[in-house]
């Protein structure tokens, strides 16, 4: 059965975030042969804690962070030849510290390259929903990029495009912005760079997909830079999470259609006259074994992979 984590506790390792989702850990730096020191490194162990609109929800999903972490690790396998991503080849054995339960954390945890975080959420959208649906109906734009007149909820975009978004703090709310605002960020070269590489993921991974009864509509990725400038995905990637996966036999232009994601929990807290400012609302049983059993649908869809 999977297993369930809320918090980690790793003593003896330095506690750097601990965000919505993710609990991040440095782990110690050693040297090569030659006395220089060796690639920094992290932990990044993913719980089961669950977010929507930026809150966290005070009970989480039993097994989903070995879901989003398995997930992602495919994705990243599977588009390595597209854009460089953050992990690396170490056994979690030879970094968690002495007495931990591997068990708990071999399938949740990661050990990645530590990078210096770009300050800008990448969105691909392919479809116009959530937000973005929200932003187009009240100005015909998104973004900063003129839509086609008269849109449905939940119409394909003529193409693909790239919709960045303010990284917030934990209860706060990420805000779209306009590609100046990425430019002015991080500079002309690196928001050129991240906005091909995140179309660049998103078209692979819609098309992938697609073959196999899943539309993504839209999706977040999250970058990073190295100490010699090249950039990498990084965190999660294509999860239910960052991302709206929709069954394709059950697609219809002007609704929100039925999805393998979190929206399934956004849904219901729409119902319950919630500011969405935390403390969040308690979910009920029957919507967190619903939404259980979707991420774990989208898991064997598109990775072929089964918890057990």
């Amino acid at each position: 059965m999977p297993t369930s984590l809320l918090q980690s506790e790793l003593p003896g390792l330095e506690l750097i975030h601990r965000g919505k989702v993710r609990d991040v850990y440095a782990l110690p730096q050693g040297h090569r042969p030659d006395g220089r020191p060796e690639e920094a490194r992290l932990l990044i162990v993913a719980t089961d804690r669950l977010s929507a609109f930026d809150v966290v929800l005070p009970n989480p999903i039993p097994g989903k962070g070995e879901m989003l972490t398995q997930i992602s690790n495919f994705w990243f396998a599977q588009t390595a030849h597209l854009v460089p991503n953050h992990l690396l080849d170490v056994p979690l054995a030879d970094v968690l510290p002495a007495g931990t339960d591997l068990a708990l954390y071999e399938k949740r945890a990661v050990v990645a390259r530590r990078l210096k975080p770009v300050p800008v959420e990448a969105i691909a959208r392919g479809y116009i929903i959530g937000s973005g649906w929200k932003d187009y109906q009240a100005t015909g734009t998104l973004c900063g990029i003129t839509l086609p007149v008269d849109l449905q909820q939940a119409q394909q975009l003529p193409a693909p495009i790239f919709t960045p978004s303010t990284k917030a703090a934990v209860g706060d709310h990420d805000e779209n912005v306009n590609f100046d605002a990425v430019v002015a960020a991080v500079g002309h070269a690196t928001a050129d760079e991240v906005r091909e590489a995140t179309l660049t993921i998103y078209k692979w991974a819609a098309a992938y997909a697609a073959e196999r009864g899943i539309i993504i509509a839209d999706t977040k990725f999250e970058f990073g830079t190295d100490a010699n400038g090249k950039l990498y995905v990084m965190d999660e990637m294509l999860t239910p999470d960052s991302s709206r996966f929709w069954p394709a036999d059950e697609y219809r232009v002007g609704i929100s259609p039925p999805s393998y994601d979190k929206q399934f929990v956004r849904d219901y807290l729409e119902t319950q006259g919630w500011n969405k400012k935390a403390p969040g609302p308690v979910i009920p049983d029957n919507v967190i074994a619903a939404t259980a059993a979707k991420y774990a649908e989208a898991l064997h869809k598109l990775a072929g992979i089964q918890l057990t």
